[in-house]
This record gives C-alpha cells, sequence and structure tokens, in this order.
C-alpha cells in the first residue's frame, strides 16, 4: 500500500520540465502534465536535449495508442485530445503502477456508496451505480451486493482535487473519475470527481456511462485502443448497451462468460471498410479528399494515398457530434457544412468556422424535420439537395433559400432509387446515393440509375 501510494505521489509531483516556447507555454504545460499523469513521463527532467527526447517518446506513445499518426511532435490532431474529458487510469497496462491481470478471487462482491454528489437525486445515483454493475454482470458470473457500513470490496465516493487517494483530481473537465484495480486496502475502490456536473442523460457527464468505465477498472480491465469500446479512456455519450465486442472479450478472459448464458447485443467496434455489410452516415469532398463518416469515425481518402485513413471524429473535431447525419461541400464558398440532429457545423478547410452550430431549421426546413439524412451539392446548379427520410429539399446556395415547389419524393424523381437516402455525393454529372450496403450511380441527365455497386467500392474493397 506504502509503496502504491509513493509511485502516486511520483505521479502527480510538479517538474521543472523542458523548456518551452513562449507563444505555446500552455499547450506544453498541459501536454507535460497529461504524459506524467497518463504515460509515465519522469518527473524532475531538466531544460535539455534528454527532456526534448522524453516528451517526444512520450509523444509517440500517446499518439500510437489513440491510432494518431505517429509525429513525436505536439501537432493539432494530438493536442485536441489531450483536451478532451477522460478517465484519469493511466492509458498503458505497464504504468497503471499495479500487476497485470489482476482479479477478485471470489465472484460475489460488495460495494458501498459513502457519499452522494448533489447533482443528482440519491436514487438517480443508486440506480447508475447498480446499472453500471449490471453491464458487467450480465456477461460474466460476477454478482453485486450493496451495503451500507463497513469495508465493501468496491467503495464509491465523490471528491474534489486532493481526495484522501494522493492521486488528485484536476478541476472541472479534463480527468472525470478513475478506479483502483482488484486487491486489499484502495483495490477497487472508485473515485468520482465533484468538480463535474454529473447527469443521468447527454447533458453533462453520464454517471451511468462513466461508472461503467471505471467498475471496469475495479474489475481489472486496463484501457481499450479501440475507440467503439467503453474502456477507451475518452468520454463519449452513447445511447443503448455500452459494451462492444473488446469489452467482453477482455472481461471474460478474467471471469469467463455468464452462466445463465444471457445473450447481449455489444455495441459496434470501429467499422471494417471491407465489411461486405458496410454502410455510410455521410459522404462530402473536402478541398479535394472525400471523407466518409461511420458511426464516431470518419475515413480519409486522398488521390495521393493508397490507402483510407481512418480517424475518430473527436480527434479532429472535438465539438462536433460522435454522430453526423449528413455533409456536403460548398466549394465555391470553400465551406463544408456538416449535419447532427437539428443543428449543422461549417468546417473552412479542418478548422470549424466561428458562429456555428446553428439550427438547421435556418436554411428554410419546417419545423418538423429533426435531421437530414442525406446533402449533396449539385456544382453545374448551385442548388444542394437535402434528403429527409421519404423526401428531398432544394436550397439555392446564391439566394440562401428553398426553392418552391419543395419537399419532393426522392422515388418519384430518381427513378430507379430507394425512398431513403444515408449519404449522397457528386462527380461530372453523375449522383452516388448510398444506401445500407449499396451504392447507385445515377446519371443526373439521364434520370437513370447506371449501376448499383457496393457501398465500400469507394474504399478500395
Amino acid at each position: 500500500m506504502a509503496m502504491i501510494v509513493l509511485l502516486l505521489l511520483v505521479m502527480a509531483s510538479h517538474s521543472i520540465g523542458m523548456p518551452l516556447p513562449s507563444e505555446d507555454t500552455d499547450n506544453w504545460l498541459l501536454a507535460e502534465r497529461y504524459l506524467r499523469r497518463l504515460y509515465d513521463l519522469p518527473a524532475g527532467l531538466l531544460g535539455n536535449q534528454k527532456s526534448s527526447d522524453a516528451m517526444r517518446t512520450k509523444i509517440k506513445e500517446m499518439q500510437n495508442f489513440f491510432k494518431l499518426k505517429v509525429t513525436g511532435n505536439l501537432d493539432d490532431n494530438t493536442l485536441e485530445l489531450m483536451k478532451l474529458a477522460r478517465c484519469g487510469v493511466p492509458d498503458v497496462g505497464e504504468y497503471n503502477l499495479f500487476p497485470r491481470n489482476l482479479k477478485w478471487k471470489n465472484t460475489n462482491l460488495t460495494f458501498r456508496i459513502v457519499n452522494y454528489t448533489p447533482d443528482l437525486k440519491k436514487a438517480d445515483v443508486d440506480r447508475a451505480v447498480r446499472n453500471a454493475f449490471n453491464v458487467w454482470a450480465a456477461v460474466t458470473p460476477l454478482t453485486f451486493k450493496k451495503i451500507h457500513k463497513g469495508n465493501a470490496d468496491i467503495m464509491i465516493s465523490f471528491g474534489r482535487k486532493e481526495h484522501g487517494d494522493h492521486n488528485p483530481f484536476d478541476g472541472p473537465n479534463g480527468l472525470l473519475a478513475h478506479a483502483y484495480p482488484p486487491g486489499k486496502d484502495i483495490g477497487g475502490d472508485t473515485h468520482f470527481d465533484e468538480d463535474e456536473l454529473w447527469s443521468k442523460d447527454s447533458t453533462s457527464y453520464n454517471l451511468f456511462l462513466v461508472a461503467s468505465h471505471e467498475f471496469g477498472h475495479a474489475l481489472g480491465l486496463a484501457h481499450s485502443s479501440d475507440p467503439g469500446a467503453l474502456m477507451y479512456p475518452i468520454y463519449s455519450y452513447a445511447r443503448g448497451y455500452p459494451l462492444a465486442e473488446d469489452d467482453i472479450e477482455g472481461i471474460q478472459a478474467l471471469y469467463g462468460p455468464n452462466p445463465e448464458h444471457r445473450k447481449v447485443k455489444p455495441k459496434p467496434d470501429a467499422p471494417e471498410k471491407c465489411d461486405p455489410m458496410l454502410s455510410f452516415d455521410a459522404v462530402t469532398e473536402l478541398r479535394g479528399e472525400t471523407i466518409i463518416f461511420k458511426d464516431r469515425f470518419y475515413w480519409r481518402l486522398h488521390p495521393q494515398m493508397v490507402e483510407p485513413e481512418q480517424t475518430l471524429i473527436k480527434s479532429t473535431w472535438p465539438s462536433i457530434p460522435n454522430k453526423v447525419d449528413a455533409a456536403y461541400e460548398n466549394p465555391e464558398k470553400d465551406l463544408v457544412f456538416i449535419f447532427s440532429g437539428i443543428r449543422m457545423w461549417a468546417l473552412n478547410g479542418y478548422n470549424l468556422v466561428e458562429g456555428y452550430p446553428k439550427y438547421i431549421h435556418k436554411l428554410g426546413l419546417p419545423k418538423s424535420i429533426r435531421k437530414v439524412d442525406a446533402a449533396v451539392h449539385i456544382r453545374d446548379t448551385g442548388k444542394t439537395l437535402l434528403f429527409t427520410e421519404e423526401d428531398y429539399w432544394s436550397y439555392d446556395e446564391k439566394t440562401g433559400t428553398m426553392d418552391d415547389g419543395y419537399p419532393r419524393s426522392i422515388e418519384t424523381d430518381f427513378p430507379g432509387m430507394k425512398d431513403e437516402v444515408d449519404a449522397a455525393a457528386y462527380h461530372y454529372g453523375y449522383l452516388y446515393f448510398f444506401h445500407e450496403h449499396l451504392q447507385f450511380e445515377y446519371s443526373y441527365t439521364s434520370k437513370k440509375v447506371i449501376r448499383i455497386l457496393r457501398t465500400n467500392s469507394i474504399l478500395n474493397c
């Protein structure tokens, strides 16, 4: 126990650090704190070449873990990811200060909620905690019993800054919570940062989702580098069952499957580009590149790139939601518009345009429309087509108004097409409609489908 506390103190201690460019001082200090806390960057480095090399090495480790381009440089993508809300447990197994493959010796575990956050009703906290344990109980032989006094296997508490374990939180945002792996004393204990605002929905940090993640650590799991997994360290809100296949395989490697053979449907892992049943959420051009959105990811295709590059949306645009419904480029304005629900964002290159997001109804859509399924700009006409369920609208980019006579039927105006569209693109007189796992090449002038392809043929599959 003393050894653990000592190591945690070293992790959290302050050091002089490497020399920082004056214009980037804040960013480099943030990176230094991040890497020291989560990637075992040594404390007490002097401002010399050794310090610079150590920083570069740890930046590379972080970039490799998050599947970023490994450069060793503090580039924009790396820095933006460092600023995202996340779990306070280190990412690399060897740096979590505990031996690997720790597990509880028995499968009947106890937990106790020591104190409650004022952000939620007591009953809501109890429900979030119980449901979070049920996530893991559903796929293992583990059972969890709540006790109200004494020491439990897993002690749950809310605290801020230094809260008794010499592993302080950092204030609002940043590190949300942390948990200790199975063992005596502090082992299994789970702490939530009271400086965060906790909720039971998406209005702030969802306690159920964060607790589900932290209890994974309390049961012996390390972080996953799969962005689709619950044990991925970056916080993101998602409805539905939180476990991915990677999470289930990890926990069952420690405890085995549920003997009652309960069937659970894990959420999808990162999409595989050559999955024959792959569908797209949105497709757009961006200054000569093609951007394809799917779940929490996007693929980037460039004429000079042999293979598509897959990236987490939040790694590039932290303020854009994980789910993109539609997107299109207006090359005359050098803008890309991204739709999610009733809001839309504008990009100039890869940079967000100030003044966004805006409501999609600003385009002239009625309030009854709650999302845009697909969007495509027809460069030859200056019109942008917006697809909503079985209908579509025509938006005049020059006047900034919807054309009269819309909406119109997709099935009627695009013979041979299905009545719904997932994504759309336009190239040299041809529209490319994507619906489920099929891609329809449609002649805009002849008004007919020329050929039908697999959706992922665009990804060189």
